[in-house]
């Protein structure tokens, strides 16, 4: 595991490989329709395009398996796609705890990661032959309101 994540309990730092795999399940699922192969993608992406090392790093563990790990957690998830959100946005509000008790720049970047993955399905999902437009469902999500910004505790 990293070491930025060491300071936090086995079921918060579960909470941060999972938490990539929930905002896919979030975003992708918005408009009901979910395509694992573009959200494959938008992680890698994610993982590629950030600059800090440590948060690179989680972000490519969550994409190991990417296939099955998302099955897994799909599965774990209502099928109802108001309560599958409802209960992913009840997990994503778990972050607001733990953020704060990492690295700032660690935490500020790992929530800019996620951002940018779910702007990265919801451009790729939605418009005109799937090219660069954000649907109104996703639109209310992509900047993942339910994770309040990191403030370091000092």
């Amino acid at each position: 595991m990293l070491t930025e994540l060491d300071r936090l309990s086995g079921s918060e730092q579960e909470l941060m490989m999972k938490a990539p795999l929930l905002v896919c399940i979030l975003i992708a699922g918005a408009d009901e329709q979910i395509d694992a192969q573009e959200v494959k993608g938008a992680i890698q992406l994610a993982e590629s395009a950030r600059k800090k090392e440590q948060v690179s790093a989680l972000f490519r563990m969550a994409a190991e398996d990417f296939e099955d790990k998302f099955k897994i957690v799909l599965q774990g998830l209502p099928q109802e796609p108001a309560a599958r959100n409802e209960t992913i946005i009840g997990e994503l509000k778990g972050l607001n705890p733990v953020l704060p008790r990492l690295n700032p720049t660690f935490a500020k970047e790992y929530l800019r990661c996620l951002r940018f993955v779910a702007r990265r399905i919801a451009q790729s999902s939605g418009g005109v032959l799937g090219i660069n437009s954000i649907g109104e469902e996703e639109s209310a999500l992509i900047n993942l309101p339910m994770i309040i910004e990191p403030v370091s505790k000092g």
